[in-house]
């Protein structure tokens, strides 16, 4: 059976050198980017290029044109959706990810609506110190990528 392979999405990105650094990483660790529009900026915006460097040719990139296209995709790949979120209640090194999944990130400045969160497979959590609000979503996506792959090996 061929394998799927884990995959990030991004829920309607609104600061362009974040989405560029995660693009940055999916060409490294080869895995396809999902960006569920409208985007918060023109995706030609030079702020995405800097962060993405000369890897945004390598990097994999679906573009959906809404959450209802990506979720007619999603069921149609059936695929898990694991939605990373300071409401979640299992952290996510606890969690066993599985080939496929596809590991949902929400926007910088609101996270996701609630019926993005109803749609979620998953909702996993990144500790962190108490008192502290989150992380940079291009650095949550990097640790929850890295534990995916490093399960999956």
């Amino acid at each position: 059976m061929k394998q799927k392979g884990i995959r990030i999405a991004l829920f309607e990105p609104d600061i362009p050198g974040n989405t560029g650094a995660i693009l940055r990483l999916s060409a490294c660790l080869g895995v396809t980017v999902d960006l569920i529009e409208p985007a918060g900026f023109n995706l030609s915006d030079r702020a995405l290029k800097r962060a993405g460097m000369d890897y945004l040719e390598l990097a994999a990139l679906q573009r959906h044109p809404s959450w209802e296209a990506f979720e007619d995709w999603r069921g149609k790949e059936q695929r898990r959706l694991i939605l990373f979120s300071t409401a979640g209640a299992v952290p996510y090194s606890a969690f066993s990810f599985r080939d496929g999944d596809v590991l949902l990130f929400g926007r910088e400045s609101a996270g996701v609506p609630e019926h993005v969160h109803r749609a979620a497979d998953y909702r996993l959590l990144i500790p962190m110190k108490e008192g502290a609000r989150s992380l940079n979503v291009a650095m949550a996506a990097a640790m929850a990528c890295g534990e995916a792959i490093r399960q999956m090996r």
